[in-house]
């Protein structure tokens, strides 16, 4: 059986990107693999895939009873396919916080580690057989570590993170700073999505103190782009809300240039969410929050109702 290897729902670059660098990485040690998506990728990581050669990998919906799958950038049940503990996980490899719930038919092999990027975990996995990566996956590998760390600016970047990307860059003869900017462009680009789809695109299921939330982050080199939406995204949020069965969208609009986000503020319940997890003032219908730029780091370690 072909194993197939999957991340998060909402895919970004890292859960579009990593997936492809594993099914490599499966394939090369001869196990049969194929990557997949939990959704359609955000405009970066399709920037990214077409970039450096590679085909969208096939979105799937749900897994079988039994499907050998490895999953990546993430362990959360929540971000998963509803069939996921009937299905045979062999592996995860994620640097996110252990959320629990997933269960498995055997013991399986998980690494977790404190970087900024799975794509970083899965070089240090590869050992020798790192060194016989073709020109596309370690475009891959570097594209993903620029996303997680939005070059090297935020708090979760590690120095083994930012010297992997920069050997990558050097092997590949790439300008950090100039690639960097094509990328961060290319997810600035949201013209052609609508307002739910926008709320949805980055963003996880998250509970605090009896309330649930969607946390939603939209990372852009343009934030007036956005915020020029803001009346129209705040009336899509309830309906939002009540479709994904949380209590509440919270929206940051992370601005990669300027190193802040700006919150949205609807309602009462998010005014006292900023309030109390940022010590922000709120007047109006959104606050900046300067230096917030990692949901990870930042924004859902400090979420308080």
């Amino acid at each position: 059986m072909t194993t197939l290897v999957f991340g998060h729902k909402s895919p970004d670059t890292d859960s579009t990107g990593s997936p492809l660098i594993w099914e490599w990485f499966l394939n090369q040690s001869g196990i049969e693999a194929k990557a997949a998506l939990l959704g359609a990728p955000n405009t970066e990581a399709a920037f990214v895939a077409k970039h450096w050669g590679f085909d969208l990998p096939a979105v799937i919906a749900d897994v079988d009873d039994d499907q050998s799958c490895v999953i990546v950038d993430t362990n959360n049940p929540a971000e998963l396919p509803a069939n996921i503990n009937n299905a045979d996980v062999l592996a995860i490899i994620d640097h996110h916080k252990l959320a629990g719930g997933l269960e498995t038919k055997n013991p399986i092999n998980i690494t977790i580690r404190p970087l900024a990027c799975t794509a970083t975990i899965m070089h240090q996995m590869m050992g020798a057989t790192a060194k016989k990566m073709p020109k596309g996956i370690k475009g891959l590998m570097l594209s993903c570590i620029l996303s997680d760390t939005l070059a090297f600016r935020s708090p979760t970047t590690t120095e083994i993170d930012k010297t992997l990307a920069e050997k990558l860059a050097k092997e590949l003869k790439v300008d950090i700073e100039a690639y960097a900017t094509e990328m961060f462009d290319a997810k600035s680009d949201v013209s052609a999505f609508s307002d739910a789809e926008l709320l949805r695109m980055d963003s996880k299921e998250y509970g605090v103190d009896g309330k649930k939330f969607r946390v939603s982050v939209l990372e852009t080199t343009s934030p007036k782009i956005v915020l020029d939406r803001k009346e129209t995204l705040m009336k899509a949020m309830p309906d939002v809300a009540k479709e994904d069965g949380v209590d509440e969208v919270l929206l940051f609009v992370v601005d990669i240039i300027n190193e802040e986000a700006t919150m949205l503020i609807p309602n009462d319940l998010t005014k006292t969410v900023a309030e109390k997890s940022f010590g922000a003032t709120v007047d109006g219908d959104s606050v900046v929050l300067p230096g917030v730029m990692s949901r990870k780091k930042q924004i859902i370690p400090a979420l308080k109702v």
